[in-house]
């Protein structure tokens, strides 16, 4: 609980201390204290030496206890009545002067509070001193905002690149905009890869100014936290092993790939339901090489997805593929299809979502950013529009974490001579 009753002697300490420690200000040794600058200020006034001690350590007048002009003299024994006067008309303008100079303090401090309203920031500070450095001298405002001067004139002399990086901000922003103007999906990162992409290096920027850049004017990647249960597991009619491990890397394309069905929720205007989406996803590029998109969840839908990632590739002989335990994965059908091509399935533990990672995220991102705010699609046709349209630039355009903020599609040209058929 805070203190409220302060002994003379603490009172006459805090006061020596404001008045002994170089370059302190009421504020300072105020929150030192724990309590409020009134206070202090108040103690200043009643015990105070009226002398501080400068950052230099070298002792001054203080501002904060100003002495008159001239002090009670002594009135001699014999005073004249002209003598009286004079001395009552020289004590009349130094309280005249003290008066106006006192006014002046209050007119500053008053225009000083709407600065300090939304925080008393330095830099409010500094701008209230260069916002009436015409009318009041600098030193006395100085005095008054608790300030040094040569931090205000420090502060001034740089104003010329605050403006320079000013305007250098403003015109990244602009950039920025229009990046996301065309894909509101993409934060800070994919920004940042799509602004150096092609730059020379005295021109690339750097993802921190980015971020704070996009901070400052409210700019975000969409972000959307919602749980739901895509998968529904099934018991397996056959034992197959787990290959992967959780482990969703690959040396080379073609190897291993990973895949899942998510359903696609349609409107209830548009006679309700879902579609579903199977995919084929290549664990070295994240590239999506196969998908089907059906009214029923079949075991066609995934045939047809595995089909069309052969397609893609040419041939899948070798390769691995990893999905959960729903009934159409450990279908016999699904069985003869993968031992056709050459596929060696691979299957996690029944009723574990993690042992599918991969999969599973790609499900979210893409409901994520086609789906955004919506709950579903308006129809069947718009569902399959934008979906076909959201992985071609998944594949093509998206700049992917994983890909070293490249799209799956140039990763593959990047890190790999290996001749693979290039299909969207």
């Amino acid at each position: 609980m805070a203190r409220k009753n302060y002994s003379e002697e603490f009172r006459r300490q805090a006061v020596d201390l404001y008045e002994s420690t170089p370059g302190a200000t009421v504020r300072g040794i105020a929150e030192d204290l724990g309590i409020v600058r009134g206070t202090l200020r108040g103690w200043i006034d009643a015990y105070g030496t009226g002398r501080k001690t400068a950052p230099d350590g070298t002792r001054t007048s203080s501002p904060l206890r100003p002495t008159t002009a001239t002090p009670h003299a002594t009135v001699p024994a014999d005073e004249t009545p002209q003598q009286k006067i004079a001395r009552l008309e020289a004590e009349n303008a130094a309280l005249r002067v003290e008066t106006t100079k006192l006014a002046t303090e209050r007119e500053i401090l008053q225009k000083a509070a709407k600065y300090f309203a939304g925080g008393d920031a330095l830099v409010s500070r500094f701008q209230f001193v260069a916002d009436h450095a015409a009318t009041y001298s600098v030193k006395r405002l100085c005095e008054l905002v608790e300030i040094e001067r040569s931090f205000y004139y420090a502060w001034k002399a740089s104003a010329p690149a605050r403006a320079q990086r000013a305007a250098a901000d403003a015109t990244l922003q602009a950039r920025i905009r229009t990046i996301h103007a065309a894909d509101n999906t993409v934060g800070a990162p994919r920004v940042t890869a799509e602004l150096n992409d092609g730059a020379p290096a005295g021109e690339r920027v750097n993802h921190k100014r980015v971020a704070r850049v996009m901070r400052a004017a409210g700019i975000a990647g969409y972000v959307k936290r919602r749980r739901a249960r895509t998968t529904i597991p099934e018991p397996a009619d056959r034992v197959v092993p787990d290959l992967l491990g959780r482990d969703f890397t690959a040396k080379a394309p073609n190897q291993r790939y990973v895949g899942d069905i998510t359903y696609l929720p349609i409107s209830a205007a548009a006679g309700g339901g879902n579609l579903y989406l199977a995919t084929v996803i290549d664990c070295y590029s994240r590239r999506l090489v196969g998908w089907a998109v059906a009214d029923h969840m079949r075991t066609e839908l995934v045939t047809d997805a595995l089909n069309a990632a052969a397609a893609t590739r040419g041939s899948l002989a070798g390769a691995v593929f990893h999905s959960d335990h729903g009934s159409v994965y450990t279908s016999q059908a699904y069985a003869d299809l993968c031992a056709a091509l050459g596929v060696r399935q691979s299957m996690g533990a029944v009723g574990t979502s993690a042992d599918n990672a991969l999969a599973e995220s790609f499900n979210a991102t893409l409901k994520r950013e086609v789906l955004q705010d919506a709950a579903c699609w308006p129809d069947e046709a718009t569902c399959r529009r934008e979906v076909f349209r959201w992985i071609l630039r998944y594949n093509n355009r998206r700049r992917h974490s994983w890909c070293g903020y490249t799209s799956p599609v140039d990763y593959e040209k990047n890190t790999t001579s290996t001749t693979l058929t290039t299909a969207a």
